[in-house]
C-alpha cells in the first residue's frame, strides 16, 4: 500500500499533547496519527476492517 504525503498545521498545545500521547504508546507522532484516522474511519463506518490472513497476496508463476 502506497501512502499519500500532506502538510498538517497544529497548533503547539494539540501537538504536545499528540507528541506525548505516542511517546506513552511507543509511537511516533505520524504513527500515533495513522493509528487513529484509521480507528475513526473503522468507527464511522468508512473503512472495512481486514481480518487476520485475509490480506492479498502475489501470485507466483512457476
Amino acid at each position: 500500500m502506497s501512502k499519500k504525503s500532506f502538510v498538517l498545521r497544529l497548533n503547539e498545545d494539540a501537538y504536545a499533547a499528540l507528541e506525548k500521547w505516542a511517546a506513552d504508546e511507543f509511537r511516533s507522532v505520524n504513527g500515533q496519527l495513522e493509528m487513529l484516522i484509521d480507528k475513526a474511519l473503522k468507527d464511522a463506518g468508512r473503512k472495512k476492517e481486514v481480518q487476520a490472513g485475509a490480506a492479498k497476496t502475489k501470485s507466483r508463476k512457476p
